[in-house]
């Protein structure tokens, strides 16, 4: 037979995405009590379990979370009683007042929600923002010493502060008040400030736990409304700067902000903020799908007024945020003037929203140009000089010169997701000075990380998924052996791959457009409650092509009961996967593809690997060959060395051949290589024996 079919079908796969699959264990009597407990679908049930929803009670108020009875805020924040104090104060004397931001999307959401508010309930309120590039995060000396000759009586820090001793030390010394709003890990030492709202500082069991920087402003200017008695006009232009901060912040969508994301989602398409409007015209978003009756009211001692319900037809969903608009928003803040995002959100005039929009576009085109060309030379240089060391240093700590510093954050999550280790990246801001940006795994706490790590720093700060970090040159080699003794002591060998959470097992068969509506259900999903994933064991890919910037366009089919089931898939940014074998397990999540009118359900793949039995193409202990009986006839099989390497044959008792080779869509079929012809393996008639033989030599290997 010929080495391989005339077609020329597609190079062999290259290596798979090393991960961990952890599937959820499936409780299905427990899924089942629930399911018939709250009226939903056990399937609904179990990915519930899986988020740790299991009594009625939990259910009803993950399902409506309205039905959430919230405390005060006053109740709950010991310092907000003081912070409505000095806002009140400033306002009724017309004192300066001052915000000190961040370049981030939640620093600038909340910025800007405040700037909104507080403007409109009178206060004489100016802001300023440190530069990325040459300050870097957080309030500094001399924004304090600026805003002091100012003339500024109060200063309020929005997502970030809560590590600034020194500067809000300065602020006290000069006679300033000072009011710090972050959500930041609380440091050792608090900064001496007047009050300090920051929900790690308050119970974890309260609902306003999870609330990200622009979650605090935004409790900080609801209550200050109402404890002013001005509440008319300002609940939705905060609700939708709340929404738009928190998902791209990717803040826990639990407590509040699931109450409030679902209903800012709701009312997003139809906002009256210019900014706003300007974003979803110019990203090109839809709200689509049936909408829920929201209110409009808000906070007050735990309850909602006004209790006015607003039909809404349409909604966002959180990914339109997190993958359209928050990019835009953030690509400034990255590598552009923060002002720019500030003004678009605070603006009452289309025109000069839609000019700044399309700033926005244009600096998120060079951003993912850059994000591009740091991406590949980081990989470059890891596979050089670090991939033989990642097991032993259980860290990846990069420093390179001119990186631009605004993006090299993505990079660092990119590189996380495909080496499986805590990153730590940096570039030189001079010659004897580094700033960087660092994202951790599950098992590794990135601030704890640089806490230990505090004597070789400069500035620092984040949370246990990610942080940022400044170093004098002198100290990397310090650093990097530091970094690397702290991550020896928290991971384990089997910790150093990328981890697949994964739900539960669908068959193709069971995806269709009511089971895709039931999980709707779920939303919004976000972090804490994320997207369903679910695998499918030994699919055939029959169709696959890249697309676009290096995705992989596919179509999978699952034989079942001798029916074929198939589906269109998508796999963004698996170029170096490319082609995958012709038969894998893969993980996904579901999503609606929307094209010409039509509406389908399509998997987004997440994860792939071998199926059990084409592991056996690999194994060292495959026996070279065997029979089996398949449908009460006799065939011998085994695996043969050609001049591509391995291949498969399987002969009837008539002589006719089959012949696959790994990774491959062809065979061929005949009783020699001179009348062979090609086949399609993924037909059921040659996929079922095949699957058959590799069962066989699997069987046989495992006795061996």
């Amino acid at each position: 037979m010929p080495d391989r079919p005339s077609s020329e079908p597609p190079k062999r796969h290259r290596r798979l995405p090393d991960q961990r699959w952890q599937i959820s264990p499936q409780q299905t009597e427990l899924a089942q009590k629930l399911a018939v407990a709250t009226n939903i679908s056990p399937t609904i049930s179990q990915l519930l379990i899986n988020r740790g929803i299991e009594t009625p009670k939990q259910v009803e108020t993950f399902l409506d979370p309205e039905s959430l009875i919230l405390p005060s805020p006053l109740e709950e924040f010991p310092d907000l009683a003081i912070s409505l104090e000095l806002l009140q104060e400033a306002i009724a004397c017309q004192k300066k007042i001052a915000i000190c931001g961040d370049y981030d999307a939640d620093g600038m959401t909340s910025t800007a929600l405040l700037l909104r508010s507080l403007r409109a309930l009178g206060a004489q309120v100016d802001y300023a923002i440190p530069s990325r590039m040459h300050e870097g995060y957080g309030i500094n000396k001399r924004i304090v010493e600026e805003f002091h000759s100012e003339g500024v009586w109060l200063i309020l820090t929005v997502d970030n502060g809560i590590s600034a001793f020194e500067p809000i030390a300065r602020a006290r010394e000069l006679g300033l008040a000072v009011i710090i709003t972050d959500h930041h890990d609380i440091p050792q030492q608090l900064p001496p400030a007047n009050a300090i709202l920051n929900p790690k500082l308050i119970a974890e069991s309260s609902p306003y736990r999870g609330v990200a920087g622009v979650g605090v402003a935004y409790i900080l200017a609801v209550s200050l409304a109402q404890h002013l008695g001005q509440m008319q006009g300002l609940i939705q232009p905060m609700l939708a700067l709340f929404t738009l901060g928190t998902i791209a912040d990717l803040a826990p969508l639990t407590g509040v902000n699931r109450r409030w994301v679902k209903r800012g989602l709701q009312h997003l398409p139809k906002s009256q903020l210019p900014g706003i409007q300007a974003l979803i015209q110019v990203a090109g978003v839809q709200a689509r799908g049936e909408g829920e009756r929201g209110r409009g009211g808000e906070i007050t001692n735990g309850s909602y007024l006004p209790k006015s319900q607003i039909p809404n037809p349409k909604s966002l969903k959180p990914e339109d945020i997190g993958f359209r608009l928050g990019p835009r928003i953030n690509a400034i803040g990255r590598i552009g003037n923060p002002q720019t995002v500030i003004e678009l959100l605070i603006t009452d005039d289309m025109g000069v929203a839609l000019e700044l929009a399309m700033q926005c576009e244009q600096t998120n085109t060079s951003r993912q140009q850059m994000c591009e060309q740091i991406e590949q030379e980081a990989i470059a240089y890891v596979e050089t000089e670090f991939f033989t060391s990642l097991q032993q240093d259980r860290v990846l700590f990069i420093v390179q010169p001119n990186w631009h510093h605004g993006v090299i954050g993505i990079v660092a999550s990119r590189l996380l997701e495909r080496y499986g280790v805590p990153v730590f990246i940096g570039t030189y801001e001079d010659e004897e000075h580094i700033r960087g940006s660092a994202r951790g795994i599950p098992e590794f706490h990135v601030f704890e990380a640089l806490e230990h790590c505090h004597d070789l720093l400069g500035k620092f700060g984040g949370h246990k998924a990610a942080g940022g970090f400044s170093l004098k040159a002198q100290n990397l080699q310090a650093l990097r052996s530091r970094l690397s003794e702290f991550a020896n002591q928290c991971l384990e060998p089997q910790h150093l791959k990328p981890l697949l959470k994964i739900d539960a097992q669908l068959n193709l068969n069971e995806i269709n457009q009511q089971f895709y509506q039931q999980l709707n259900a779920l939303h919004p999903c976000g972090m804490d409650n994320p997207d369903p994933i679910f695998w499918t064991p030994n699919v055939q890919v029959v169709e696959q092509q890249t697309i676009g910037k290096g995705h992989i366009k596919l179509t999978l089919i699952q034989n079942i009961d001798n029916q074929q089931y198939k589906i269109k898939a998508i796999a963004w940014r698996w170029r170096d996967y490319f082609p995958l074998p012709l038969r894998v397990d893969v993980a996904y999540k579901l999503r609606e593809n929307h094209f010409n009118g039509n509406t389908t359900i399509e998997l987004e793949l997440i994860g792939v690997r071998l199926t059990q039995s084409h592991q056996v193409f690999t194994s060292p202990r495959t026996p070279s060959s065997t029979t089996f009986e398949y449908h009460q006839r006799q065939y011998t099989c085994g695996f043969y060395k050609n001049g591509l390497g391995t291949e498969l044959r399987i002969k009837n008792p008539e002589g006719k051949v089959l012949v696959m080779q790994p990774g491959y869509i062809i065979g061929l079929l005949g009783t020699n290589r001179e009348n062979a012809k090609e086949v399609d393996l993924s037909q059921p008639q040659y996929d079922s024996i095949i699957q058959a033989a590799l069962k066989a030599l699997s069987v046989l290997s495992a006795e061996l």
